[in-house]
């Protein structure tokens, strides 16, 4: 079985359909999506109707959840809850619904998949170091758990009872117990490297590959400009923050 993960979509057009045509070359059995197909790009509705065309797993992300009135954003930095208030005045009522039906949560016998943590996922917490991976490591039944919120790639792995953190681009299930695998963000990565960010899973090998791909930038920054949108959303595009 090999699984197709994207995560952090936010309304760019332009990086999802370059994740789309490469993804399509990569033999992939079944798509996951961890969460906020929309927020902060300028093609929200255009996004949700190109995943929802790939058939996939699509968790809630916690943009997709207040931008669909499931929670507020009383949590929400200031520019997250401008992209919210834009995003809900731009999102007919199908999407909308579609978005508040997302579960939080999905798990079978080769992966997890949640937004941000396993434990009280619907709080969108961040696994950024070790002691926050191994509240996650200790609700996992499966292998792997594939997270996104950060937009940052990052493995964790356990073996031994320690977890290790890496920036490593690739693991493999014979050298830990367990994995969890941040993909980053295909439509706002914030980790420096402006080229969108996917992951591939081959349960066969045992095998997870994080991916990068350029798409055009220019394009959607112009998008995100002429909707009326924060021009710092459209900045951040080009510098990967």
């Amino acid at each position: 079985m090999r699984y197709g993960i994207i995560s952090d979509i936010h309304g760019n057009l332009e990086a999802l359909e370059a994740v789309i045509h490469a993804l399509s070359r990569e033999r992939i059995d079944k798509y996951l999506c961890a969460g906020d197909i929309v927020g902060y790009g300028a093609d929200s509705g255009e996004c949700i109707k190109k995943t929802r065309a790939l058939n996939p797993i699509v968790i809630c992300g916690n943009h997709d959840a207040a931008s669909s009135g499931l929670i507020d954003t009383s949590n929400f930095t200031e520019p997250a809850k401008n992209a919210v208030k834009w995003t809900k005045k731009h999102l007919n009522a199908n999407d909308a619904s579609f978005l508040r039906g997302l579960d939080f949560v999905f798990k079978n016998k080769h992966l997890a998949l949640v937004h941000g943590t396993l434990e009280e996922p619907e709080e969108f917490n961040y696994i950024f170091d070790s002691e926050m991976a191994q509240k996650t490591f200790d609700l996992m039944d499966s292998p792997v758990c594939f997270v996104g919120h950060s937009h940052c790639p990052l493995i964790f792995s356990y073996k031994n009872n320690a977890v290790k953190i890496s920036n490593d681009m690739k693991a493999d299930l014979s050298s830990a117990e367990k994995l969890i695998v941040n993909v980053g963000s295909v439509g706002q990565p914030r980790d420096g490297d402006p080229r969108l960010c996917y992951s591939i899973y081959d349960t066969d090998r045992g095998s997870v590959r994080l991916k990068r791909l350029s798409y055009d930038v220019s394009k959607a920054q112009r998008k995100i400009v002429d909707a009326g949108l924060p021009a710092a959303f459209a900045y951040r595009l080009g510098v990967g923050r």
